[in-house]
């Protein structure tokens, strides 16, 4: 498609974005007591973003039903807050490069939460002559 940008992906990106993803649903599951049902990752250059969907607890559902939704979103914001270092770290641990930024969101409707990790540049190789 015109517009489009076409990324093809090694069989080492795959495993990657899946055991990240893998990670961030555990992770909320062990801090929400749910995790959402879907995530995607992307991996591109100094960025990691895990696209989560159907991710609210049934209290959470209840309390968007009666109105609530600032105060479902401030919970959540406490929920990020607190696996911040448990999240980092494990990108960290997964891509083998530092996380300097870890931003966080999420939505109501629908049902979504995004997280991004900015990664440290990765220093160029150089070859034995000092040109990468």
């Amino acid at each position: 498609m015109a517009g489009m940008e076409s990324t093809v992906q090694d069989d080492r990106s795959t495993s990657l974005n899946s055991e990240i993803s893998n990670m961030m649903v555990g992770l909320l599951a062990e801090y929400t007591g749910r995790g959402p049902t879907k995530a995607r990752t992307i991996v591109s250059k100094d960025l990691v973003v895990v696209l989560m969907r159907d991710t609210l607890t049934k209290g959470e559902r209840t309390l968007v039903k009666a109105g609530k939704d600032t105060e479902v979103l401030e919970v959540r914001r406490l929920f990020q807050s607190a696996i911040c270092a448990a999240a980092t770290a494990n990108v960290e641990r997964l891509t083998g490069r530092k996380v300097v930024g870890f931003m966080s969101d999420n939505h109501i409707d629908p049902d979504l939460a995004i997280e991004a990790f900015v990664l440290e540049p990765e220093v160029p190789a150089t070859g034995a002559n000092g040109v990468s």
